[in-house]
């Protein structure tokens, strides 16, 4: 491996994956002879690899390109970069292919031996062989590179229209492919999948603007929105060819905004001259764009100036902005592929590839097969579950319903009244519904005590004030604290009014809400709400056959508390506190209810850090409240067994997972009695990874209940995948399971069995779904909680709240506690 330093002439470091290849593939060409006709795999930046060492050991090369499209700008700061409006077409042409002069220098940083392939294939673990490894998808990235394409991490994007998506508001969706080896069972295996990512839509920066801001002309154009949104885009003016960065508009409109240009009589003097009025003089008629802001493509103290209609951005930009609710539809929605469809353009993209035709890779001893792997599968029975009377359910096709049947545990509605803060629903016919649906399920349902209406006048006003009048007619009209409020939202998602009045509910008053937003009404509806509603207020829907009748292996006949723990994150490019959230089983031998406990931690920190909280002689952390309530719900009991699954950390953090987290809930254990020594089983469920199965000869989704643990997967750990749920839509994606740590001994049957049986134990639904029950939980009791806070106003919250810190970071503010009433409640379901 060899260390790659890039400079410009002047010894400036260049920057720019782009430019950084092009130097070096120059260099090969230039010195293929000096540099012993070796063939390179660059990663852009670096670190150069080549097979078997250079020639010497440090080396310096000076590389002279004639078209390095760097973006840099004129220095007299003009239009276009010329001197004067008179012959400037000549020397734009002849200053775009001006040669450009670069230093290289390669210095050896390490040796990897060609060992450390086989080691990756045994799934022997170390740093050669995980060097090894990256090695090999650098040559893949490089591969694609050189075709044009996007790389973004492990996924390469083709400069191709058709796949392309629209998604509105100048965003596009463009469908790419993952590719990746890895180490399996069944040796080095190459992993491709579709992928998708964000790009600006190419073409004109006007017509990008007017599609971002969702207007029809550009003097509706909100100019401050739109320098946000351009800055450090690339473009392409029509009458040139060099690619530059826009850095910002200039503050005045063309015609207004001037620029010294030199005078062409030898002398250094200078007149200042419109932008406009340079480029009616080249005769150039500007049609729109003099009374808007023009393109800044120069530096602070040296701009240049470009008229926004002679602008184009260019293809492939990645738009790393959160998108709307609107374009996340349209991109699901657009996105999907049947399985066969999915098998074809797979096929397709393994062709096109064409990976055996890769120089380094044929160096390396590495071709690849031309048909995906055969593997075998089996199918797992879906468990029974249980309804009221001890009625017996068998799920079909990851599927049940209660049809003629009532749920196993009901709660009784009794103080309980309707706020609705839509102007949009008509409640008349709503409450008469659900109550005739929940007593045909067997829940006790009262007439509400009372219909609170918001009044017109106070839907513009602040939602804080909102909430608040509304709490006030509460007040004055119940004689105490209702039991339960049903809530009506005018819109279903990123409704202003959800965080707060969750907030209100559970924090201040510890009152269990439900939320909803209609479009329409019936039956199966009004169901799914009632089954939410029935877990929030201590309910069960449904029971699996072998919990009531006490089972499960390691789980049933032993006290076993299980834990599901997540970490949200906000958008990229968002300084928002993370939020970790753990649930924990309660009421054991029971593996259908939870209670969730959440907290904040700093800005995309993936390692949970609130686990274990010493303070003096008392623990503030998450774990200690989920084993006292194990303790008092399950007849003052300490869990023996700790089955813990934790979501969203990749291969690179396993280690973490259990030094770091594994370690504070250890701590939280010995905190409460150093004598209880508990067994401990870790699971780590993945979702995000491109392995998808496809059954042979059929065009349809592998049947829920597939399990792989062979070919496909890690050569000697404990892992394996499962489709648990019907996939309806699109092509099913199996969740990864990876066993860390098993101090209580599962078989692989009995943990295939167990987790399969967890996907069934979800109260907010009548089908199986795709990953264990706390998972998800998890991640719904984090979103919830988390949307109690502002996080605009963190600032403030900080100060009067408290909260952590990491070393040189900001405080971190806490999250507001939940009301006891609630705190033991599944409120997140």
């Amino acid at each position: 491996m060899m260390y790659v330093k890039l400079k410009y002439e002047d010894d400036q470091p260049v920057d720019g994956k782009v430019v950084g290849r092009k130097v070096i593939d120059k260099l090969q060409q230039t010195y293929h002879s000096e540099l012993s006709n070796k063939d390179f795999a660059y990663d852009g930046e670096k670190s150069l690899f080549t097979v078997g060492a250079l020639p010497q050991v440090n080396n310096e090369f000076t590389v002279v390109m004639e078209e390095p499209s760097t973006g840099k700008t004129a220095a007299n700061g003009s239009p276009e970069g010329n001197d004067s409006p008179g012959g400037g077409d000549k020397k734009r042409v002849r200053r775009s292919y001006q040669p450009k002069t670069f230093k290289v220098e390669l210095s050896l940083a390490a040796k990897i031996p060609m060992s450390a392939i086989g080691q990756a294939i045994r799934g022997e673990e170390s740093e050669n062989s995980l060097e090894a490894l990256r090695v090999l998808d650098i040559i893949l990235r490089q591969h694609s590179a050189k075709q044009g394409c996007l790389i973004v991490r492990q996924s390469f994007f083709h400069n191709n229209p058709s796949n392309f998506v629209d998604l509105g508001g100048g965003v596009v969706g463009c469908r790419g492919f993952h590719s990746s080896f890895r180490g399996t069972q069944s040796g080095l295996s190459l992993n491709i999948d579709v992928s998708t990512t964000m790009i600006v839509r190419p073409g004109p920066v006007s017509d990008f603007l007017l599609a971002n801001q969702k207007v029809d002309h550009p003097s509706k154009i909100d100019w401050q929105k739109a320098k946000r949104a351009l800055k450090n885009l690339r473009i392409k003016t029509i009458h040139g060819n060099t690619e530059s960065k826009i850095v910002g508009l200039s503050e005045q409109n063309c015609k207004e905004q001037t620029f010294p240009l030199k005078l062409r009589d030898g002398s250094n003097d200078t007149v200042e001259i419109t932008v406009y009025d340079y480029y009616m003089k080249k005769g150039i008629e500007l049609r729109y764009s003099g009374d808007y802001p023009c393109i800044n493509v120069g530096k602070p103290k040296r701009p240049t100036y470009f008229p926004i209609e002679l602008c184009n951005l260019v293809p492939l930009q990645r738009y790393t902005k959160a998108l709307s609710t609107l374009q996340r539809t349209n991109l699901v929605e657009r996105s999907r592929q049947k399985p066969d469809e999915r098998m074809a353009v797979l096929n397709d993209a393994l062709q096109r590839s064409n990976y055996d035709s890769d120089p380094m890779l044929r160096v390396c001893g590495i071709s690849v097969a031309p048909k995906f792997t055969q593997i075998e599968g089996r199918v797992l029975q879906a468990p029974k579950l249980k309804a009221a009377n001890s009625e017996d359910i068998l799920p079909r096709n990851g599927k049940w319903n209660f049809t003629n049947r009532k749920l196993i545990q009901t709660c009784s509605v009794d103080k309980w009244a309707v706020v609705n803060f839509s102007a949009r629903c008509d409640i008349r016919r709503l409450i008469p519904d659900l109550m005739r649906n929940a007593s045909a399920k067997g829940i006790q349902m009262d007439e509400p005590f009372e219909v609170f209406e918001e009044s017109p006048s106070m839907r513009r006003a602040p939602v804080s004030r909102r909430v608040d009048d509304m709490f006030e007619q509460i007040k004055s009209k119940l004689p105490g604290a209702p039991r339960f409020l049903l809530c009506l939202l005018s819109e279903r998602k990123n409704c202003e009014v959800y965080g707060p009045w969750k907030r209100k509910c559970l924090a201040e008053f510890g009152i269990v809400t439900q939320c909803l937003a209609p479009i329409r009404v019936n039956d199966p509806y009004l169901l799914n709400l009632l089954m939410k509603i029935n877990a929030k207020l201590g309910g069960l829907n449904s029971l699996l056959q072998i919990e009531a009748s006490r089972a499960i292996p390691h789980v049933s006949d032993v006290p076993t508390i299980i834990l599901g723990m997540d970490v949200s994150h906000g958008h990229p490019g968002q300084d928002k506190p993370s939020i970790a959230a753990v649930v924990s089983s309660r009421q054991w031998p029971n593996i259908s209810k939870y209670r969730a406990s959440v907290h904040t931690q700093s800005a995309r920190q993936e390692m949970m850090t609130s686990l274990f909280k010493p303070r003096g002689t008392e623990d503030d952390g998450l774990i200690r409240e989920s084993l006292i309530d194990f303790y008092t719900s399950s007849g003052k009991r300490k869990p023996d067994h700790v089955i813990i699954f934790r979501d969203g950390v990749s291969e690179s953090q396993f280690t973490q997972v259990i030094n770091i987290e594994l370690d504070q809930i250890i701590e939280a254990c010995k905190f409460l009695d150093e004598k209880w020594s508990p067994k401990f089983t870790v699971i780590v469920a993945q979702k995000n990874h491109h392995t998808k199965f496809f059954q042979t000869g059929s065009p349809d989704n592998v049947p829920p209940g597939t399990v792989v643990d062979s070919k496909v997967c890690h050569p000697r750990n404990f892992d394996f995948y499962m489709c648990a749920h019907a996939g309806m839509i699109g092509t099913t994606r199996p969740t990864h399971y990876h066993v860390l740590h098993d101090e209580i001994g599962f078989s692989a049957d009995d943990m295939q069995e167990f987790v399969h049986s967890l996907s069934y134990v979800y109260q907010r639904s009548t089908t199986a779904i795709s990953v264990v029950a706390p998972i998800c939980y998890a991640h719904l009791a984090a979103a919830q909680v988390g949307s109690f806070l502002k996080f605009e106003e963190m600032s403030d919250a900080s100060s009067s709240q408290g909260g952590h810190t990491s070393v040189g970071s900001a405080p971190v503010p806490e999250l507001p506690r939940l009301h006891e009433k609630v705190r033991s409640s599944m409120f997140f379901c």
